[in-house]
């Protein structure tokens, strides 16, 4: 879809209701949603964190979805599909701010040519205890991306299209950080396999877009 048309209508999404956790089951595996229905996310004491779902035109200005495949390092999150973003410091006042300044630093995106059209619901991650708070954004007129080396890998910028292909929402059989060998949804993008918090937050945006395109 042009960017042009796509920005118009994806400013309509102001003003709808989320879909909230029953679009976030739609690719949680079994063991997430019992888990948040036998503990309290407060009582966990959460860390927080801000990521941006950023959608920009290309060359030719067909719409597409930045996301980022992080580096390989000591931690949960190792090696997956995930958003810019990253958790709040002292120097933020909100979580938007974060989901900003995290993405001008993994991405090299100013914060002042995002335009923030939505805040999405937010979600929890407990094997690293994050409750995450993502937004949607539009960056009409990008310059280049510029990649931050130490946590992004590489950059995997989606077709719209693709993203609203309902082939590409698929089934894996995955080993993950607190299971192995468990059925997970996940969507299958740019040939990756995208899972757990991202794939809740990007369903959500599916059926927000479905409103409205």
């Amino acid at each position: 879809m042009d960017f042009n048309e796509f920005y118009e209508l994806a400013l309509k999404l102001k003003n709808l209701p989320l879909p909230g956790e029953d679009s976030h089951n739609k690719m949680s595996p079994q063991l997430r949603i019992q888990w948040l229905k036998d503990n309290k996310v407060k009582d966990a004491n959460p860390k927080r964190a801000g990521v941006m779902a950023l959608f920009y035109p290309d060359v030719e200005q067909e719409t597409r979805l930045l996301l980022i495949l992080r580096k390989v390092y000591q931690g949960v999150h190792s090696n997956q599909i995930g958003f810019p973003g990253g958790k709040v410091e002292k120097i933020d006042k909100n979580l938007k701010e974060t989901a900003l300044r995290e993405t001008h630093e993994e991405v090299g995106v100013p914060p002042s040519e995002v335009e923030v059209i939505k805040e999405l619901s937010e979600v929890y991650i407990p094997p690293s205890n994050f409750l995450v708070k993502p937004y949607i954004g539009l960056y009409p007129s990008p310059r280049p991306f510029v990649k931050e080396d130490f946590e992004v890998e590489s950059l995997v910028e989606v077709y719209l299209k693709d993203f609203l292909d309902d082939s590409n929402h698929i089934n894996e059989v995955l080993t993950t950080s607190y299971a192995k060998n468990i059925d997970v949804p996940a969507f299958k993008l740019n040939g990756y396999t995208v899972w757990g918090a991202t794939a809740m937050v990007l369903s959500e945006i599916k059926e927000l877009l479905r409103q409205v395109l």
